[in-house]
């Protein structure tokens, strides 16, 4: 456990002195200096803007004034961070940090919805449609509402299973839905049509994991059939396309992870035992496309670059979540020693990407550092499970 906590105790730290806020590789257009010119109307000029901050080595934000925030997502993840460090140290100031953080995560909700919810702090240009800042989106509700989940299953508080309940009607009411014969995918924010997957599985996993408290059948039903639409299009080698618009036609490593994963918890919490086959297959199609002998972890399968933080902090997550930690620890040792050496800053944070020319060495709250924290927790989690 050492040597891990050595690290994580950097990165710890880092965010605390930070008080848990940062910069996101896509709050570009936070920018004063963007927000008050006529650039800001175009989806051209928002995707532009957007990828320039995104790409850049140097740190375009002090120059054009985009401030560190708190990100929702961010938030949720830290607050399961330390649910991991209070369930392997017991240590009773986690539990302070968790209240804390709470309190933050509770001002940021968006309201005038079918139930609790939550969005990025930032607009959001993606190619195919435009989010506006604090509108809700699937993927920060559902890791929000299982930060609460963790927080309920170490203090029986019913108001921590509450918020997560609410979540699910913010699901099943207010996302879009893309039927294909009897099944559905869920959409990413009420403002959008989008069929990815991801997101429609996280939905899944969230109903699931709340139907393993309430027992409701609605909650497992639609679960289902969110998972069978998206098993329908995993690609024969076991990954899966981003979507299923043309333009999302790229498989990357944590999107693959999450894919995975989501469906390993729905199994897991409705003990429904289908989808063996294409968990095996999608599995072994993860760890042996996406993470090199030495452990350098790959973005997309067919490409060394980008280097991406976010594909070393999904394998120990993915590991963590689907007891495969003790099978596949060789790997993970080698994919965070490479991490550890080439990608965390001497202050404790770890850097975004290293691309083939050049690193981006920007401080990311979300992407990089409460990514890592996530992982490095879940591995003295993991461990501790082992040795008991």
């Amino acid at each position: 456990m050492s040597y891990i906590k050595n690290y994580l105790d950097e990165l710890v730290k880092y965010c605390e002195k930070e008080d848990f806020r940062g910069w996101d590789p896509y709050d570009a257009l936070n920018s004063v200096f963007f927000q008050s010119s006529p650039f800001r109307h175009f989806k051209i000029t928002r995707i532009i803007w957007t990828q320039l901050f995104k790409n850049s080595p140097f740190n375009l934000r002090n120059i054009l004034a985009v401030a560190k925030e708190y990100n929702p997502k961010a938030l949720a993840l830290f607050i399961s961070s330390y649910v991991n460090l209070y369930r392997a140290l017991n240590a009773a100031e986690y539990k302070e940090k968790i209240s804390y953080l709470i309190k933050k995560l509770l001002t940021l909700q968006s309201k005038g919805y079918s139930g609790y919810c939550w969005g990025y702090n930032f607009d959001w240009q993606s190619r195919t449609f435009f989010i506006p800042k604090f509108t809700p989106n699937v993927i920060v509700s559902t890791f929000v509402g299982n930060a609460f989940l963790d927080v309920y299953e170490i203090t029986k508080d019913k108001t921590f299973l509450e918020i997560p309940r609410s979540i699910c009607d913010f699901i099943l009411k207010d996302l879009n839905r893309n039927y294909e014969d009897n099944f559905f995918s869920f959409s990413y924010s009420p403002k959008d049509k989008s069929k990815i997957f991801n997101a429609s599985l996280l939905a899944s996993k969230l109903l699931a994991r709340v139907y393993c408290f309430t027992k409701e059948d609605i909650l497992k039903d639609e679960a289902k059939e969110s998972v069978e639409l998206c098993v329908k299009y995993q690609n024969h080698d076991g990954g899966w396309f981003y979507g299923l618009d043309n333009n999302q036609k790229w498989i990357d490593s944590f999107h693959t992870a999450y894919n995975l994963e989501a469906i390993y918890a729905y199994r897991l919490y409705t003990q429904d035992n289908n989808y063996s086959e294409q968990l095996e297959r999608g599995t072994h199609y993860y760890l042996r496309k996406f993470f090199t002998e030495e452990g350098i972890p790959k973005f997309y399968a067919d490409q060394i670059f980008p280097i991406d933080i976010h594909s070393s902090a999904s394998l120990a997550v993915f590991l963590a979540k689907t007891g495969l930690f003790r099978k596949h620890l060789s790997l993970l040792d080698r994919v965070l020693f490479w991490s550890f050496n080439n990608m965390q800053d001497k202050q404790g944070y770890f850097y975004y990407q290293i691309n083939r020319y050049y690193k981006i060495k920007i401080p990311y709250i979300r992407w990089a550092c409460a990514w890592m924290f996530y992982a490095l927790s879940s591995y003295l989690y993991s461990e501790k499970a082992l040795s008991n």
